[in-house]
């Protein structure tokens, strides 16, 4: 028996003593330094399989981009990461040891899980600077948000993402001026005040200039080795500016998983997603 098989018996028996099974480290044959294990996940809705035994390892400090065709399961695996969704089998822990199937949403967000979803959600008539101060960690009931004054750990905290994003110079402008990619970079600003380990990244670049599609290859490029980012993408040569390690989804699957180059070559991604030859 492996050391995976070893695992996956584990975890078949805490599931009929779930309430004596305590948090555990995953560990997965060769690599011990996991942000994020996913493992024979499945859901499905009215019978249609969106995610279909999908297994997904992601290392710390790792950029990882995920594509496929419409339908491929995408969306369902990052609302089952962030706990939009529950599974109707399968394992996923943050951390090596946190099972995010116990968890919220809000509870999963606090783990250091963050996701940006595909359109901008930003507070349009609030300046760029107060976006992120409403971001920031602590107390969020309305009173005391409303009247707390930043200390100047938070100031520099904002001031350093500001930086980050590109955006110091637009500060004080109101979030609703700025352009479709600036937003983007706002609303992935708004994720950073909340400094968390894994970044989950839909569709940074649709709608965005050649220039904007540029700078967020440059961001999100810069924000790997600090904390994990898995960015889910259409725009093959955005991908392929970016990527170091490529997972092609298919009918909810890990259909292949490599390099750029190595994706392009497999066979089955060119006829199922790339079109073939």
């Amino acid at each position: 028996m492996s050391a995976l098989d070893g695992l996956r018996s584990a975890f078949q028996r805490d599931r009929v003593w779930e309430f004596l099974a305590p948090e555990r480290e995953v560990l997965v044959e060769g690599r011990n330094n996991l942000i994020l294990y996913v493992e024979d996940v499945t859901v499905s809705f009215d019978g249609f399989k969106a995610l279909n035994a999908l297994n997904l390892y992601i290392d710390r400090g790792e950029l990882r981009c995920i594509i496929g065709a419409n339908g491929a399961g995408k969306s369902t695996m990052m609302d089952v990461i962030t706990g939009k969704t529950r599974p109707d089998q399968g394992l996923v822990y943050f951390g090596q040891n946190i099972n995010l199937l116990k968890l919220s949403e809000p509870e999963i967000a606090s783990c250091g899980v963050g996701r940006k979803f595909q359109k901008p959600t930003v507070f349009e008539f609030h300046t760029v600077f107060h976006n992120l101060e409403l971001a920031m960690r602590g107390n969020k009931r309305v009173l005391p948000t409303l009247f707390a004054s930043l200390n100047s750990a938070q100031q520099d905290r904002i001031q350093d993402v500001l930086e980050i994003i590109g955006l110091s110079e637009l500060r004080d402008a109101m979030a609703g001026s700025l352009s479709h990619g600036q937003k983007q970079w706002l609303e992935i600003g708004v994720l950073l005040i909340q400094d968390p380990q894994l970044l989950l990244v839909d569709e940074p670049v649709a709608g965005m200039t050649p220039q904007e599609t540029e700078r967020t290859a440059e961001l999100l490029t810069s924000l790997a080795g600090e904390r994990s980012v898995v960015v889910v993408e259409h725009d093959m040569e955005f991908i392929r500016s970016i990527a170091k390690t490529v997972t092609v989804l298919h009918q909810g699957s890990v259909l292949a998983e490599g390099s750029m180059n190595q994706i392009q070559e497999n066979p089955q991604v060119r006829e199922v997603y790339l079109g073939g030859d």
